[in-house]
């Protein structure tokens, strides 16, 4: 479905024109329905990744290769076809949803508008569907968040409702750029937990950009390791985890945090401690 073949980004310093590149002649495939993970330190190219396939990449800077989606060359694609693309094919959701969304309007004209303008939607019927992607990500009162406004919602409430809108236009391919980082533990996985559900409901091929090696290994069926704008290696988690190919590969699974030393017994998935609520209903109900 998405096929990237030698992807070079190169950035020229518009005061003195030195060129630095960027991305090292990158190559990977995503087939329809299989969720990548991008996994690397801060600085290794994964976010920038995501910036060319979506055609965001810094002003002064050249991309070469190819990025073809579903048969169209994306790098040669511009003007009113790419932004069809853009708005119907591909969907973002960044790593902080308060970037995402006005902070003086509520956050249902988000949603509203975005159909409006991409489905060709009345409003009568964006609402409607507005409230019902609500429910498929989770909020059960729709009508409350879609006339709060950002501030009134708690972080993972507002993430919730950037995953609506990406998926509003039911797209190919969804880009996950880091969407958990800013949330506490138990909201990241509940948020994992619905991109999991929504892909795999809709058919969705997603690109998982993330520095936690553990966190990609549960919601994607490869990874891919980056640094320094090259991609050193791909394969399943498990080949990832049991059979690094690179050194750097072995630091990365060297230096993750064991939450449970050995002979602890590690809780079963879905257990919670007694009196402690999901955060974002704690923090919900303290707003």
């Amino acid at each position: 479905m998405l096929h990237i073949e030698n992807l070079v980004l190169t950035v020229t310093d518009p005061e003195t024109g030195a060129e630095t590149e960027i991305l090292h002649g990158n190559s990977f495939a995503l087939a329809q329905g299989e969720a990548l993970g991008l996994v690397g330190e801060s600085g290794s190219g994964k976010s920038m990744t995501l910036k060319c396939i979506l055609g965001i990449e810094p002003s002064g800077a050249r991309v070469e290769g190819r990025i073809e989606l579903d048969g169209t060359d994306l790098l040669a694609s511009s003007g009113e076809p790419l932004r069809k693309i853009r708005a119907n094919d591909l969907a973002l959701i960044a790593q902080n949803p308060h970037g995402a969304l006005n902070p003086v309007l509520p956050v249902g004209r988000f949603l509203i508008e975005g159909m409006s303008d991409a489905r060709n939607m009345s409003k009568a019927d964006a609402q409607a569907r507005a409230a019902e992607l609500l429910r498929q990500v989770g909020i059960t009162d729709t009508e409350r968040v879609l006339h709060s406004y950002p501030h009134q919602l708690s972080g993972g409430m507002l993430q919730r409702v950037v995953i609506a809108g990406a998926i509003s236009g039911s797209p190919k391919l969804l880009l996950a750029d880091e969407p958990t980082t800013a949330l506490d533990v138990t909201t990241q996985a509940e948020v994992v937990a619905i991109l999991d559900e929504m892909r795999r409901e809709h058919g969705l091929s997603m690109i998982f950009v993330t520095h936690d090696l553990d966190l990609a290994a549960a919601v994607c069926d490869r990874l891919a390791v980056m640094k320094d704008g090259e991609i050193l290696e791909i394969g399943t988690p498990e080949d990832i985890r049991d059979h690094p190919k690179t050194e750097y590969t072995r630091a990365l699974m060297a230096a993750r945090p064991l939450l449970y030393p050995a002979g602890h017994p590690v809780p079963e998935a879905g257990t919670r401690a007694a009196g402690v609520e999901s955060s974002d209903n704690a923090e919900e109900a303290g707003a």
